[in-house]
């Protein structure tokens, strides 16, 4: 599903270009990008990030949405979720969730392992993870085998030790929630996503 959402967006990108009677080298010089990130955009082989896709609308002269329905496809689901494995905090944070986001998906897993079955035949939309993860799995090692599963997944790291955040920085990450969960960080992180996702993203 990722892959065609990605042709998809690429075709909607070169359509939008080619209107506007752009050459990729033009768009890209006004995008201050390279031009190796127009191909990779308009081939499929990347997705461009939140801050990325509305600097290519206003370049294009198009609303935001028009590349964001491009990039998901128009009836994808939205699937959220948790991996903690503390028994108790994972019902308290999927409880927390299912009341922020109602119309949402929202499954938990006790173990890197359960998540990545489910990533590989479920579009993930957003992953809230435990960096310090028991098992063989941590939650970097399962961020960056989500990533490889689907590059437009958002991540989002819960952690109960700010410098694990140092190691993360350098991972592509949407943002960080010092435990305990709470409604105002979860909204607020919603609000940042790196990838926007329809009926998340406010």
């Amino acid at each position: 599903m990722g892959v065609l959402a990605s042709e998809q967006f690429g075709n909607k990108l070169r359509e939008l270009r080619t209107e506007k009677g752009l050459s990729q080298r033009q768009l890209a010089d006004m995008m201050v990008v390279s031009r190796g990130a127009i191909f990779n955009w308009e081939t499929g082989k990347r997705l461009p990030d939140i801050s990325m896709l509305a600097r290519l609308a206003r370049c294009l002269g198009v609303e935001s949405y028009v590349l964001l329905d491009a990039m998901q496809g128009p009836e994808e689901p939205v699937n959220v979720i948790v991996v903690e494995d503390m028994p108790a905090l994972l019902r308290g944070s999927v409880r927390m969730l299912e009341e922020e986001l109602p119309e949402v998906e929202i499954c938990g897993f006790g173990s890197g392992e359960d998540a990545l079955r489910f990533a590989q035949s479920s579009r993930v939309a957003l992953a809230f993870l435990d960096v310090e993860l028991g098992g063989e799995m941590d939650g970097l090692t399962l961020a960056k085998r989500l990533t490889e599963i689907d590059p437009r997944t958002n991540i989002i790291y819960l952690t109960g030790h700010t410098e694990y955040m140092q190691e993360a920085a350098y991972e592509h990450f949407s943002g960080y929630i010092l435990k305990p969960l709470t409604p105002e960080r979860i909204r607020h992180e919603l609000a940042h996503l790196r990838f926007p996702v329809r009926g998340l993203t406010p």
